[in-house]
């Protein structure tokens, strides 16, 4: 392992997983495909919290503000429903919007889906930590994260992820290198650490 320590929050918004109803499947998959993509070492403060805007909105601050997650990714509860409130907890929390990674995200889930223009994704800065609004499915997760290959594994369009580490830098949060099998982190060569 190479890079600094990164702590990541990832929070699950559901309100039937939360009270037991079905299986979570958020945080899994996000700790699942942090632990192939990331080549610094990490460790995760995850939380599986219902729909409720208030406590989205104290959980994000809880984990930027006193755990030190310098990134945060929460899934689950980006779409239009009335119970749907992410986005808006988000942005009530953030000192920045960085509305290019929502459109991003849609972006890339037209490629498989045409309701992805349904979705709401935000991110936001808070002081030195990154919050990310992803898609509450698994697939779609990864999907986002690293990008859209074609049959033969060649990165046909380039995932969210790729654009984290440099944006952490940008923030004053660690220095994070990637496993560029899965997703290569840009940064300017001026910004680029000699290993």
């Amino acid at each position: 392992m190479s890079g600094e320590h990164i702590t990541i929050g990832v929070v699950s918004i559901s309100d039937r997983a939360s009270e037991g109803t079905y299986e979570d499947q958020g945080i899994p998959a996000l700790k699942e495909w942090l632990g192939k993509a990331l080549a610094s070492p990490w460790s995760v403060e995850s939380r599986l919290i219902p729909d409720e805007r208030p406590l989205i909105e104290s959980t994000l601050v809880e984990l930027a503000d006193r755990a030190g997650c310098a990134l945060i990714l929460t899934t689950g509860g980006t779409g239009p429903s009335p119970r749907d409130v992410t986005p808006e907890a988000t942005l009530a929390v953030g000192d920045k919007e960085m509305p290019g990674f929502g459109e991003e995200m849609r972006r890339i889930s037209l490629n498989f889906v045409p309701t992805a223009i349904l979705s709401r994704q935000v991110a936001v800065i808070r002081g030195n930590s990154l919050i990310v609004n992803l898609p509450g499915q698994p697939k779609s997760i990864r999907e986002t994260l690293e990008g859209v290959r074609d049959a033969n594994g060649s990165v046909r369009h380039v995932g969210i992820f790729a654009a984290i580490p440099y944006c952490i830098d940008l923030i004053g949060g660690p220095y994070i290198e990637t496993d560029e099998t899965v997703i290569k982190a840009f940064r300017p060569k001026s910004a680029i650490r000699a290993k």
